[in-house]
């Protein structure tokens, strides 16, 4: 009966640790995942764009920081009205965004295979050669040309889910994802009635 009750006391912690690691406020968050006053900032930055554009969810909205290295999480879910980061993962950069120093470099241009900075809705999701992909719409002069860069939010079977000690795979210049991150993110992007909006800063 005794380790009946520590079993269940144990799994009741995990649960409940596993809980707080993904629901904790921002300032809590800053203990357990490398985040700084810049996704608050920019968060808020959406936030205001947000009142002048009412056709997008205003509940929720995806963040990624590229200052952050692409071994660490640095793609953010916000909950906007619990001012709160609800999840977080790891996102890679574009494969001609790399240079030989830490120092990303960023392109709007078609075949740059660079990542583009700014503001993007989540267009309608389609089956592609990495199975279920989201399509993305450059809000900025910056991001103007996204569409027709074929730049798409998607997953890869080669991305790792936790953070690693070095930088990992690169992309074409899409915000590429883990599987099981992924479809953490799928079900947010398919149950929202409303495009989310999703920025890429630096």
């Amino acid at each position: 009966m005794k380790n009946k009750i520590i079993l269940v006391l144990t799994i009741l912690g995990f649960v409940y640790l596993c809980n707080f690691y993904h629901t904790t406020n921002i300032k809590d968050t800053k203990k357990l995942v490398n985040i700084s006053e810049r996704t608050f900032n920019k968060a808020n930055e959406i936030k205001t764009f947000l009142k002048k554009n009412t056709k997008y969810n205003k509940d929720v909205i995806f963040l990624l920081d590229m200052k952050i290295p692409s071994n660490k999480y640095r793609f953010f879910v916000f909950d906007i009205k619990k001012n709160t980061v609800t999840d977080f993962g790891l996102v890679v950069h574009g494969s001609g965004s790399k240079t030989k120093t830490d120092e990303l470099k960023f392109s709007n241009m078609d075949g740059s295979l660079m990542t583009s900075l700014g503001k993007y809705y989540i267009g309608n999701s389609y089956n592609g050669t990495f199975g279920k992909a989201y399509k993305m719409y450059g809000l900025d002069t910056s991001n103007s040309y996204a569409f027709a860069r074929n730049i798409v939010l998607h997953s890869h079977k080669k991305m790792p889910y936790n953070e690693q000690k070095s930088p990992i795979v690169l992309s074409w210049g899409c915000p590429m994802l883990n599987n099981k991150f992924y479809l953490r993110i799928q079900n947010i992007l398919d149950k929202s009635d409303k495009k989310i909006l999703l920025y890429i800063y630096y």
